[in-house]
């Protein structure tokens, strides 16, 4: 999970600097259809695996998957990358709620939802476009979670996240074709940049974070996976301060404690 973690937020540091010449959304299909394609080159999933019951599974995996990227890229566009990762925290926040069993599962939660509150630092003033594409965001994290669990626990294929990546590219195309912005590759990025961006982008962002969600998922199952990513934010705030120049705030630091205390306490074995 940490691997993970600073993977995704490593490439979302590279996706910010991209805002300037694509529209974030446009950023987000980037992002997976280049991990679609490092994918399919990897796992060389067979033609039946994109249809029949596994197929259509996969592809709204991969569907949540993308809408989930859309909507942080939109949120990151205009509030700070740790915060917008604290906000869409919330969305893990539910899931781990509804599959919690014991005191100390609510007390884990209760923790994470405190910090996740204290480090987003964000106010309706000035952000609340950006507080509701991270809340859109979250939703789509607990979709993703979902879904995700039950291609993992369900037997399907290990090209499963690669059909589900490739229709989700697919079924994105047509937007892509309205956003894609006139005259800027050759003028404000060469062709040979993007495509390194673009291949970089869906390794960091996707191909590598998300592949290990699945291998994690399988080790743990959906509740305790979506507790685990309360490490995401304490990864999102250092690499945004180091990227980005987000520098960390006080209330930020009482947050990211208070997240990792939430872990500990669920991943502590009597």
């Amino acid at each position: 999970m940490a691997l993970s973690g600073a993977s995704l937020y490593a490439g979302a540091a590279v996706a910010v600097g991209l805002f300037d010449a694509f529209a974030p959304a446009l950023v987000a299909w980037l992002r997976i259809s280049a991990a679609a394609l490092l994918l399919c080159a990897l796992r060389r999933p067979a033609p039946r695996d994109f249809f029949g019951r596994a197929g259509v599974g996969a592809a709204v995996f991969g569907l949540m998957t993308i809408g989930m990227n859309m909507a942080f890229y939109l949120a990151i566009a205009s509030i700070p990358l740790g915060t917008a990762v604290a906000v869409e925290f919330l969305g893990p926040v539910v899931i781990a709620a509804l599959g919690s069993r014991s005191a100390r599962d609510w007390a884990a939660l209760a923790l994470a939802a405190a910090g996740v509150l204290v480090i987003s630092g964000a106010t309706w003033s000035g952000s609340g476009a950006g507080i509701v594409w991270a809340l859109a965001a979250g939703a789509l994290w607990a979709g993703y979670i979902v879904t995700g669990s039950r291609i993992a626990s369900g037997g399907a294929p290990k090209s499963a996240t690669a059909v589900g990546f490739g229709w989700a590219a697919l079924l994105g195309a047509p937007a892509v074709v309205a956003l894609w912005p006139r005259g800027v590759v050759g003028t404000q990025i060469a062709p040979a940049e993007l495509a390194v961006l673009w291949l970089g982008l869906g390794l960091l962002s996707a191909a590598i974070p998300y592949s290990l969600d699945q291998v994690v998922m399988r080790m743990s199952g959906p509740a305790r996976f979506a507790l685990l990513q309360a490490m995401l934010p304490l990864a999102a705030t250092l690499i945004g301060a180091v990227a980005l120049g987000q520098m960390l705030t006080a209330a930020e630091a009482v947050g990211i404690a208070l997240i990792v205390a939430a872990v500990a306490l669920r991943q502590w074995k009597r």
